[in-house]
This record gives structure tokens, C-alpha cells and sequence, in this order.
């Protein structure tokens, strides 16, 4: 059985799907610390041919809170006006008749923390993906602050008596694989290939929000981009 854990992104890359795609449970690592200009309340879209950040406003924002204690600043205002975004960036976009109600949708959602609302992002995105993955946060069931970095990684993977955890390729300079396998559990690290599809008559630009990728690709051909990695 595997395991994948990683923060709370509001609408991240594929590579995320990709990684809860591959696993059996996947565990929205919300009880750690907010991380400024980091993609927990942000992410790119493709704006006139660039890549450009849209953020999610965050009340009193420290890299001393955690992320499931961070709250939102989201009025109808600031949601506007992210919609309005969306219509510039998408609305000639094949698919952005469908893909925007859903973005509407979860943005409109109640939501207090931007815990909540990534997480709710990413359910939404699962659920039209038809990906089955359990997903669980970690704020609500582990209780292992007092354990470092890779441990409490085994903590939660042992918890839930998987055997295998599987991290982005980025923990490659983080974790070593003969720590976990001491400590019982097999460390494998997802790398995605690259995937590229026309966006209007643009030069592609690579690892743009999840939005951008249903814009341009129906559901049948992101499944196949769901299966486009490598685990090392």
C-alpha cells in the first residue's frame, strides 16, 4: 500500500494529481508551516502568452503559522476579480465553458483557512478526474509536531500501516532512501515526464496551474497525462 504526503496547494500542477493519482491514500499535510511566496495560496496561469501568478489574500501571513491555522481574506470582491482573470486569460480556451463553472464553484465555497479551500480545490479536481484516491488532512489525526522532518513522514506512513511512501522528485535533496528502509518503510520519488498540449497559438509554457491543463485537454487525455512519470 502507498502513501503520498504534501501541503495544501490551491489548484497546483499536475504533478500533484499525478502523485495522489499513483497512491492509495493521500495525506493533505496541512498541520506545518505556511510557507510565504511559496504555491499554498498561489499558482500560474497562462495571461497573453506568460506564465502569471494569481493569489489567494491571507489574513496576517507568517512562515511561524501553521498552514491549517492560516485564514483567508477571500471577499466577493477578490473572488470577482479572480473570475475575471480566469475570463481573460480562457474564455476563447476549448474547454472554459465547463472547467470555469467548476473553478466558480470552489472558490464560492465556505472556506475559513486556506487549508480549506486548497483542499477543496483539490477534491474538486480529483472528483472530475474520477481519481479515487482516499484523501485525509493531517491536522486532524496524526498529532506528531514533536518528531523532525522524515519522521514524522514514517510516523504517518506507519500510522496507517502503509509500507511505501512515495514524495515528489524535489525530496531527492531532502530524504534518503536508507533512512526510511531502517525505519521499515520503502522511499520512492515521483518525477514527472514532459507534457505539453497547444495553448491557442502560443510557444507552450510548462508547469502552469491544473487550470491551465483542463482549459486546453479534455478529461480522457489529462487521465493520460496522469500516468506520465517515473518513480525512482
Amino acid at each position: 500500500m502507498k502513501v503520498g504526503i504534501m501541503q495544501p496547494y490551491f489548484f497546483p500542477y499536475i504533478g500533484y494529481f499525478q502523485l495522489i493519482n499513483a497512491v492509495d491514500t493521500f495525506v493533505i499535510y496541512d498541520d506545518v508551516n505556511f510557507i510565504k511566496r511559496g504555491w499554498i495560496n498561489r499558482n500560474r496561469i497562462l495571461v497573453d502568452g506568460k506564465a502569471t501568478y494569481f493569489i489567494i489574500p491571507c489574513k496576517k501571513v507568517s512562515q511561524n503559522k501553521l498552514i491549517s491555522e492560516t485564514e483567508i481574506s477571500f471577499d466577493l470582491k477578490e473572488r470577482a476579480k479572480l473570475l475575471k482573470t480566469f475570463y481573460h486569460a480562457y474564455h476563447n480556451a476549448p474547454n472554459y465553458d465547463v472547467i470555469i463553472q467548476l473553478i466558480e464553484q470552489t472558490i464560492n465555497k465556505e472556506a475559513k483557512s486556506i487549508a480549506d479551500l486548497a483542499r477543496k480545490s483539490i477534491i474538486m479536481i480529483c472528483d472530475y478526474l474520477e481519481i479515487k484516491t482516499k484523501i485525509i488532512h493531517s491536522s486532524v489525526i496524526f498529532n506528531n509536531h514533536f518528531l523532525k522532518k522524515a519522521d514524522r513522514l514514517i510516523d504517518i506512513c506507519k500510522k496507517l500501516n502503509f509500507n511505501t511512501y512515495i514524495n515528489p522528485i524535489g525530496g531527492v535533496s531532502i530524504y534518503t532512501k536508507e533512512y526510511f528502509i531502517d525505519k521499515g518503510i520503502n522511499l520512492y520519488f515521483l518525477e514527472s515526464k514532459p507534457i505539453t498540449y497547444k495553448q491557442f497559438d502560443n510557444q507552450f509554457v510548462p508547469n502552469l496551474s491544473i487550470i491551465d491543463v483542463m482549459m486546453f485537454n479534455n478529461k480522457n487525455q489529462i487521465r493520460i497525462f496522469l500516468n506520465e512519470y517515473d518513480l525512482i
